[in-house]
Formats: structure tokens, C-alpha cells, sequence
């Protein structure tokens, strides 16, 4: 116990004490001293409880930051005994809730807002005992509720910071203006002149609901244990984090979808390839985010592909080695920071086939997208629907949105083809047919004068002009702008 505590204590005695004998009119000797010696005490005892609490000072700080966590602990505990099997007999058959699930679901109803039974994000969390396709992850680890639920999504891979929101909207002040420092040109001149300090808001806004419903049949219903529960939370889950990693970057922006990083005018930049994937057109990428400061090392980066795309570069080889373009990038980049899904990004289309790419970093403590959730999920019960037999069916409803930070740092790198497939075809075609097969599907997807080349053509045919009457053959130099055909 705290010795300032101890003090209070003795004052409070004396106090009662001294109101017991001051109360008398004609006190005796004895009682007047007594209350003498104690009025002493009590005046030495108001130096001592000053003194204490000065020399307490950094105790009560850290008993104030442990009260602060603790209410999050609890709350943590409360969420990690959440049963929505009591939740969905609550909604089929009215039998009351009970438990730490009562208390949660009273919480979360006083604060508004919630037509059905309102479930903590939490509650989706896949609990230990129960295996998913991705492995078992441990829920013991410390980690946001909501990084805590999508820890598998391709969102939470690639850097983005999931949030979750009470009410109303957020919005995140990015700085967009360049402030600059000079140096004093003389011994009484003065230094640059002001720059305005300007930001731009990136909100994020509850426009967008997402829906899951479930059916749940009377047999299920009826069955005992935990498999009922662990179903509904794992399927929540599972539905929801798909849901939220195609709307993260592909997302419409109309039809009820937030609008998707890749989708939406955030000002990232965006560069064609028109190539087959390489690690030279990453480190491009690598090299943009190291000049604007967005990266500290090409480790820093994050990169999201399709499959089709790990496969071409994988099975690129260097020229006389075993070594592929897929084993170049990971020199580079940790595999860690490799995410492949066909989820995320569109599948490859056109004729040839194309696909796109995305980079990200998470520089300075700043996630270059923030994926916001609002409340909790609003868990409803449909008593219509599947009433003829005995069913129960529940929607889940979640409020939804996401944002870029600081388009420096993503990079958008569009069109990347499969030409190492069509080498491979044109290398078997000829063994058959006995002639050299050339199949190109890079060229077609170039726009007129990609990257300058026809522009270079005036310069070829006047050094043409030159080479031919120096009897040089021109075949090479038409090569460098694929003109050799």
C-alpha cells in the first residue's frame, strides 16, 4: 500500500476522534490533551501525505497506464468468451442470453444504432481447435481486433491498417505541401522564404454495407456442442475477409462498393509495361519509391501479383543458367512480402493476356491504405423465409470503407503479359516444323509510339542512309525499336 494511502487513512481516524471530543462542552484534562496531541499529529501527518505524494509521483503513473490497459484486457476476455450459438438460439427459439455474451451485446445496444443483435468483431475470430485452409492462427497473439480477425486477407498483408470506427466519419490529414530549407546567403541575409504548410483530408465514410446471410437448418439447430458455432463464426469470417480483400482493390465505387485502390482516382501512379514480367520492371518500381522517400531499401516494399504472373516469371530463366526471374526479385524482396491472389486482382484478360501488379510500402509508421469498419456487426434474424421449415436464417451487416494515404506510396504497374508461355509454344513449334516460329505477344499490346520508338524512326533512317553507304548491315540497330521484321 502506498504510504500516502496509509496517511489519508490515520487523518480520517484522527478526524472522527477529534469530532467525538470536541463535541463535548466540558471536556477534562485528560480529554484535552488528547485532543491537543492529536491536532499535532494531524498537522505532522499534512506535511508527510505532501511529501508522500511528491516521492509518489512515478508509481501513480504507472498504476494510472496499468488501469488504462486493464479495461481493454477485460474487455479483450469478455469478447474471447463471445458464444453466438447463444446468439443464434436467441434468434431462433427467444431463449435469453446469459454470460459474458449478455454483457457484450447490452454494451454495444446502449450505444445505438443496431436493428438485430449487434456481434463485436472479435467474436469472428478463429479460435484455437478450429483449422482453416491457411493454417491455425493463434488468437493469443497481441494485435488490433480488426488486423487480429483479417490477419490472413491480402489487405492486411499488404500493409493496410484496419481500424474500427464508433460512429461518424474519420478523416486523416495528409500533408501535401513541399517545405524546403536554405541556407542564409549571407551573414545578415535571411533564409528561404515561407512555405505554406497544406494538407489534403482522406476520410473515410460509413456509404458502404456489406451483407452475409446464413441458413441454418432445423437439424443444425438441434445438434449439440460446439461445431454450430464454430461453423457460423468460421463462415463469417471466411465470407467477409473475401469480400473485403476484393473490395479493397478492385472495389466499383458504385453498386454499394467502396471505392478500390485500383480503381479509384487516388493519384497513384500507374506505369504500362507492355512486356512479359521481369524483375527489371520492379526494381523500376523499387527505385521510384526509394527516390520519393516512400522505402529506405527494396525490403520495404510489398508486392501483390496474380499467380499466372509467379508462374511466367518463375519459369523465365537467365540465358545459360538456372537461375529465374522469380529468384532475381526475391534477392530483393522477402518472399514474405510476396502476396499472390486471384481475389484481388482482376484475371488476366485481352488477346494476349495481361495482368497488373501492385506495390506498397509502409514507411514512417504511416499503412498506405486504411480499411475502416464501423460499430460492430449487426447480426438479423429473417423469421420468413425459411419458416415452412423450421429454419433459421441471420444476415450480418457491417459498414465498410477504405482509403489511400499517400499515393507515393503504391505503384500500379498494368499490362504485364505472358510472352515467356508463348517462347516456350514457338520453341516446340519449331522443333516440329522444322523452321524458326517467332510468336510475340508483347508488341500488340503497345500503343503507337510506345516509349518514343516511332518517334526514333527519322533518327534510323538517316543513320540507315549513313550505315549503308559505310557498308554496315542495319539489322541490329532496327532491332533495339522492334522493327526488325
Amino acid at each position: 500500500m502506498l504510504e500516502s494511502v496509509k496517511i489519508s487513512r490515520r487523518q480520517s481516524e484522527i478526524r472522527q476522534a477529534l469530532a467525538g471530543l470536541v463535541g463535548k462542552e466540558s471536556p477534562t484534562e485528560d480529554e484535552t490533551r488528547q485532543m491537543a496531541a492529536r491536532d499535532a499529529e494531524y498537522r505532522v501527518n499534512e506535511q508527510r501525505f505532501r511529501a508522500a505524494l511528491i516521492a509518489e509521483d512515478t508509481e501513480r503513473r504507472e498504476a494510472r497506464d496499468d488501469l488504462e490497459t486493464r479495461g481493454d484486457r477485460e474487455y479483450s476476455d469478455l469478447v474471447s468468451r463471445f458464444e453466438m450459438l447463444q446468439v443464434a438460439r436467441f434468434l431462433d427459439e427467444g431463449r435469453a442470453l446469459s454470460g459474458p455474451t449478455n454483457e457484450i451485446v447490452t454494451e454495444l445496444r446502449n450505444r445505438g444504432g443496431y436493428r438485430g443483435v449487434p456481434v463485436p468483431w472479435g467474436a469472428l475470430e478463429i479460435r484455437a481447435g478450429e483449422t482453416v485452409a491457411s493454417g491455425t492462427p493463434n488468437p493469443m497473439r497481441t494485435a488490433p481486433i480488426i488486423d487480429r480477425l483479417f490477419a490472413q486477407s491480402v489487405a492486411a498483408r499488404m500493409g493496410a491498417s484496419m481500424i474500427s470506427i464508433d460512429s461518424s466519419e474519420v478523416e486523416y490529414p495528409v500533408t501535401t505541401s513541399s517545405v524546403a530549407a536554405a541556407w542564409a546567403a549571407s551573414e545578415t541575409g535571411a533564409v528561404g522564404g515561407p512555405t505554406a504548410y497544406a494538407t489534403t483530408d482522406k476520410p473515410l465514410k460509413p456509404n458502404n454495407t456489406l451483407g452475409v446471410q446464413m441458413k441454418i437448418t432445423r437439424k443444425a439447430m438441434k445438434q449439440t456442442g460446439d461445431a454450430l458455432e464454430q461453423a457460423v463464426r468460421r463462415d463469417m469470417n471466411g465470407a467477409i475477409g473475401e469480400a473485403l480483400d476484393k473490395a479493397v482493390f478492385l472495389g466499383a465505387g458504385a453498386s454499394g462498393e467502396p471505392t478500390g485502390v485500383l480503381v479509384g482516382s487516388y493519384g497513384i501512379t500507374s506505369t504500362s509495361i507492355a512486356a512479359a514480367a521481369s524483375w527489371a520492371a520492379f526494381r523500376g518500381a523499387v527505385k521510384r519509391f526509394l527516390i520519393a522517400n516512400a522505402a529506405s531499401s527494396p525490403a520495404d516494399a510489398r508486392l501483390l501479383i496474380r499467380p499466372e504472373v509467379w508462374d511466367a516469371m518463375d519459369g523465365t530463366l537467365i540465358t545459360n543458367t538456372a537461375v529465374s526471374e522469380m529468384d532475381r526479385l526475391l534477392k530483393s524482396i522477402p518472399a514474405s512480402n510476396v502476396v499472390m491472389s486471384s481475389n484481388a486482382l482482376a484475371a488476366p484478360t485481352g488477346a494476349p493476356l495481361a495482368s497488373t501488379a501492385l506495390l506498397t510500402t509502409n514507411i514512417g509508421g504511416v499503412p498506405p491504405i486504411y480499411v475502416g469498419a464501423w460499430g460492430a456487426i449487426d447480426l438479423i434474424r429473417d423469421p420468413y423465409s425459411d419458416a415452412a421449415s423450421g429454419g433459421l436464417r441471420l444476415t450480418a451487416l457491417a459498414t465498410l470503407d477504405c482509403t489511400v494515404s499517400r499515393p507515393a506510396q503504391l505503384c500500379h504497374l498494368a499490362q504485364w503479359t505472358l510472352q515467356p508461355v508463348a517462347e516456350l509454344v514457338a520453341e516446340e513449334a519449331s522443333a516440329k516444323l522444322g523452321g524458326k516460329v517467332t510468336i510475340d505477344l508483347t508488341r500488340p499490346l503497345q500503343a503507337y509510339d510506345a516509349g518514343g520508338r516511332a518517334r526514333a524512326l527519322a533518327t534510323l533512317v538517316q543513320a540507315a542512309a549513313q550505315a549503308k553507304e559505310a557498308g554496315i548491315d542495319i539489322g541490329p540497330f532496327a532491332s533495339i525499336v522492334d522493327w526488325a521484321e
